[in-house]
């Protein structure tokens, strides 16, 4: 167990469950996170409890395993929605004109206060590709080994010849300088085209900024469930991100070698009440949310991998046999959760209506994993796409119940079917969330000694 967790000192464990459950309200201007989720019945006390205990520490251990650190992704495939303008701070460091922001003509390269911060953000944001010759040659294994699935799903990151193997553990996410309207320019495609929203509801032109205001929101509990469960799903991997940036943030560069950790001024700049007018709670309980979901797909999609004939192939007998026995325990721990998201509520009116609001659904996050393509850091890119990925094929779990009832024992699949790449992010994207509320946990204890 990770000592910070515990805040430096042994405690028993009624004593530790109490300390979580008391911590939102001894806060009350800093974090009032609190209570029942929107469209669902579970509470953030709960969620807490079950993942910090019991699923933390086990999904941290299934993502080091090598089933589960590689993870095949194309960097390479340009914006499909605007011009790469390359952003010098990130991109190669070349000083260039840079469009017009809300009418003011300062370049956003100029924006940064010296050269060196310039070549920092590229450096910090660049993928570490470093693989072993036997690495290599195990992929090559695996490829074969997968080939000989059925799949049922064609992935443009998988078929790309410019796709590879990332080790995700030699590229962990966190703080790269990537910022400014490069990076909200992404952020605001996603909220203003592709998560309902009328164009006549202003939002700012930085994401984290507070709304012009007291009814920003009114337009979304005017909206049907999944248009509400969508904008809160998207809100959600955004706080998700904002946490990690803050928790492994670069602190100091001295002698040479980087220092990461948390920094709580960053934290409260995007969560705190008074900082965000109230906002970052929303934030952060849409953060709890998404992980609802997510935890329901997994749910969903246990009998799919119980079944013998599933095996999470490396190429290595007995590690992936430990692999699969440690994948099959945390499926059984979500079992035991008694508040899960009820998908039933979704899609469930008229059918020709409910087929159609599927497909708009549907095309709208399919918009969204392709805005990925349009990050201007790599390393952002790459868990930025991960974690769409990895909610892309939670949804595709949910609306394929029938089909994962259907499963034969032993015999591939011809109704479902999961790829290693939806696999391994669905996985990895499900991790990112658990460690969000693990490290937001650690944020307030944090916050406490400070307040």
């Amino acid at each position: 167990m990770n000592p910070g967790f515990m805040d430096g000192r042994r405690r028993k464990p009624a004593q530790a469950k109490l300390r979580i459950l008391t911590l939102s309200w001894k806060l009350p201007c800093l974090l009032q996170l609190t209570g029942v989720l929107d469209d669902c019945f579970c509470d953030v006390e709960s969620i807490d409890v079950f993942n910090n205990f019991k699923i933390y520490p086990q999904i941290k251990k299934l993502t080091e395993r090598d089933y589960f650190r590689y993870y095949r992704v194309n960097l390479k495939r340009p914006c499909p929605f605007w011009p790469d303008d390359g952003h010098c701070s990130i991109k190669d460091c070349q000083v260039e004109p840079c469009p017009e922001v809300r009418g003011h003509s300062l370049p956003h390269c100029l924006s940064f206060s010296s050269t060196s911060e310039c070549e920092q953000a590229k450096e910090l944001g660049a993928i570490n590709s470093t693989l072993s010759n036997q690495s290599k040659e195990a992929f090559a294994d695996w490829t074969r080994h997968d080939d000989a699935q059925d799949h049922f799903c064609e992935l443009d990151d998988e078929t790309s010849p410019d796709a590879e193997y990332v080790d995700l553990l030699l590229n962990p996410e966190r703080y790269t300088g990537y910022k400014g309207p490069s990076a909200w320019r992404v952020w605001n495609s996603i909220y203003e085209e592709n998560c309902f929203k009328p164009r006549s509801v202003y939002r700012p032109l930085n994401p984290l900024a507070p709304s012009r205001g007291e009814g920003f929101y009114d337009w979304l509990e005017g909206l049907c469930l999944e248009k509400r469960v969508f904008y809160r799903l998207i809100s959600g991997l955004h706080s998700s991100i904002n946490i990690h940036l803050c928790a492994e943030y670069l602190l100091d560069e001295g002698w040479g070698r980087a220092v990461w950790g948390p920094n709580i001024q960053e934290f409260r700049l995007r969560f705190d009440t008074a900082e965000t007018k109230g906002e970052g709670t929303r934030r952060l309980k849409n953060l709890y949310f998404l992980y609802l979901i997510e935890l329901r797909a997994l749910y969903k999609v246990a009998p799919y991998f119980e079944r013998a004939i599933v095996n999470l192939y490396t190429g290595n007998a007995e590690e992936d046999g430990e692999t699969k026995e440690l994948l099959l325990s945390i499926f059984n721990k979500i079992k035991t959760f008694p508040m899960h998201f009820d998908e039933k509520s979704m899609f469930a009116g008229n059918k020709i209506e409910a087929k159609t609001l599927k497909e708009e659904f549907r095309l709208h996050f399919k918009n969204i994993s392709r805005i990925m393509d349009c990050v201007g850091c790599s390393k952002c890119r790459l868990w930025g796409k991960l974690q769409t990925q990895g909610l892309g094929t939670a949804l595709k779990i949910l609306f394929s119940e029938k089909e994962i009832q259907n499963l034969p024992e032993h015999s591939p699949s011809k109704g479902f079917q999961l790829t290693r790449h939806e696999i391994v992010a669905l996985i990895n994207a499900f991790a990112r969330l658990s460690t969000s509320i693990h490290q937001l946990h650690n944020f307030r204890l944090m916050l406490k000694e400070k307040g």
